[in-house]
């Protein structure tokens, strides 16, 4: 016999807190009013198995495959672009790089043209609520150097600027 459940669920059936991708947590089955239900516990609220379970486990909750699902707002992204844009920081050049490409996947930004110059090619962005012309150097990052850059932003994003 095949039994089949939910996947694992965002939220702790006690706390009602979200589970933090990477961290451990319980899952348990029991019956309730005929029906077998899952329910899924952080590590820290667990208890052990309530007295009507059908069976319970561990697992990690799973890291994000899509790397845009922690949500970045466009728009406080928008406004730290153009801030990294005024300050023109050779310092920043990368975050500045960075943020174009986030905003561009975001649909916030629109690619006018390339222009090449001596020192490579410069992007030629425009906001699409009529901000710009911007030009961003473009950088041909790595991918993991994009990676760590983009994961540094999306922190920082989340702590001063949401």
């Amino acid at each position: 016999m095949d039994f089949h459940f939910k996947p694992l669920g965002k939220t702790c059936a006690a706390t009602g807190r979200p589970l933090v991708p990477g961290s451990w947590c319980h899952c348990v089955v029991v019956e309730r009013q005929g029906q077998q239900l899952r329910l899924d516990y952080a590590a820290d609220a667990w208890q052990g198995p309530p007295d009507d379970a059908i069976g319970h486990w561990r697992v990690r909750v799973p890291l994000s495959k899509n790397p845009l699902a922690a949500r970045v707002d466009p728009d406080a992204l928008m406004r730290y672009f153009e801030q990294l844009s005024e300050e023109a920081s050779p310092n920043q050049e990368s975050q500045r790089y960075v943020s174009a490409l986030l905003l561009l996947k975001l649909k916030r930004l629109r690619l006018d043209d390339v222009r090449t110059d001596d020192d490579g090619s410069v992007l030629l962005l425009e906001g699409l609520h009529g901000e710009g012309v911007f030009e961003v150097r473009n950088l041909d990052l790595p991918d993991a150097d994009a990676a760590e850059l983009q994961r540094q932003l999306k922190t920082q994003l989340a702590a001063e600027w949401s």
